[in-house]
């Protein structure tokens, strides 16, 4: 049966498979490796106007390197999960300094790049090396899930490596690349999570799941996401035509990125007056004037919801406890990368933004 497997997938990848992406067939490694990193987490159609800039940008990964961290951040803006960036910039140093600015061809020397794990490994290594190593995502085990039947949980160690012993035996070796991006072609376009096409799958009349109508069943997960809460509160603090903004540290969500004076509360806060304890403390003393309070902007994160809400404040006097903070021009705010919930609020009118 897996034998079968395999020669009917690159069938349909011959003779039905039409699905373009401007790195499909790509054997620049860089170019499939800034593809790999922007498709992590994101979805093909939103990744491919960023893989076009960033190519324009940074035609060559020693572009890449020898870039400003803050451009980079900028140009990633809106992709979400930073550390995505962070690690793009680091790999595209290393292999400028450690490897002379020449993309390593072997599947251990790429796994070992910052942000590169055994998916992102494979991919690279079998389009750009035609290295023989299976590439095994959430789609691949889908995909394997339904057709050999098997109800063992994706997301625990022993289907880890049952799901990874399987694919690679069904790998083919003769062009691994072709088929690697085959079978992620046929997990978005037929083996789909919801709503699968299993009418016109080349692979119905054998498949487990199809049989035994268990398709909408598989594959298996043993563990449920516990999202967290969060409700941050942000001061837009102007002083003279300029706003307090700082760049988050840390190992929190965001790292790098922007903010405003924040203030994260353990739950909501009703009503926010200048006798907010945290506000008179910024403020020690000091007459402000509260212009603007915005309704409550929603960000999904993988864990966690944030809840954020800006609250416009002016001041008279420069702030001393805010020392470790930027003071930039209102006009400059577009140079700098920050997080969805807050360019989300930027881009809206006034009038839509705020409650008063």
């Amino acid at each position: 049966m897996k034998p079968d497997f395999t020669r009917r997938l690159l069938q349909w990848n011959k003779d039905s498979n039409n699905r373009a992406m401007p790195w499909k067939g790509e054997k620049d490694p860089y170019k499939i490796w800034l593809s790999e990193i922007i498709l992590q987490q994101t979805r093909v159609e939103q990744g491919r106007s960023y893989y076009e800039k960033f190519i324009a940008a940074f035609p060559t990964i020693i572009h890449l390197a020898k870039a400003n961290d803050e451009k980079v951040f900028k140009m990633w803006e809106g992709l979400g999960y930073y550390s995505r960036c962070k690690n793009l910039i680091a790999t595209a140093r290393k292999i400028a300094h450690d490897h002379k600015g020449k993309f390593p061809a072997t599947y251990d020397e790429i796994k070992a790049l910052p942000g590169i794990g055994p998916y992102t490994a494979a991919a690279i290594s079998s389009f750009a090396f035609n290295a023989p190593h299976a590439v095994v995502d959430g789609n691949v085990q889908r995909i394997l899930a339904r057709y050999f039947g098997i109800d063992t949980p994706i997301d625990t160690t022993a289907g880890k490596k049952e799901f990874q012993t399987l694919a690679q035996s069904l790998l083919h070796h003769d062009g691994p690349g072709i088929y690697n991006q085959a079978i992620m072609d046929f997990g978005a376009v037929i083996c789909k999570p919801q709503n699968p096409l299993c009418g016109d799958c080349i692979q119905n009349k054998v498949c487990e799941a199809f049989k035994q109508n268990t398709v909408t069943q598989l594959p298996v997960k043993q563990k449920s996401i516990i999202r967290k809460e969060r409700w941050f509160y942000y001061f837009i603090i102007e002083y003279r035509g300029k706003w307090y903004i700082k760049q988050r540290t840390g190992k929190d969500i965001w790292e790098n990125l922007f903010e405003f004076v924040l203030f994260e509360s353990p739950n909501a806060i009703e009503n926010i007056t200048p006798k907010l304890p945290f506000l008179k403390k910024l403020v020690n003393g000091q007459q402000c004037q509260v212009e603007s309070i915005s309704r409550t902007y929603r960000q999904q994160l993988t864990h966690q919801t944030i809840h954020g809400r800006f609250i416009k404040i002016k001041v008279q006097e420069a702030l001393p406890i805010l020392s470790n903070f930027l003071l930039i021009d209102k006009k400059q705010v577009s140079n700098y990368a920050f997080p969805r919930v807050i360019t989300t609020f930027l881009g809206e009118p006034a009038s839509t933004a705020q409650l008063f």
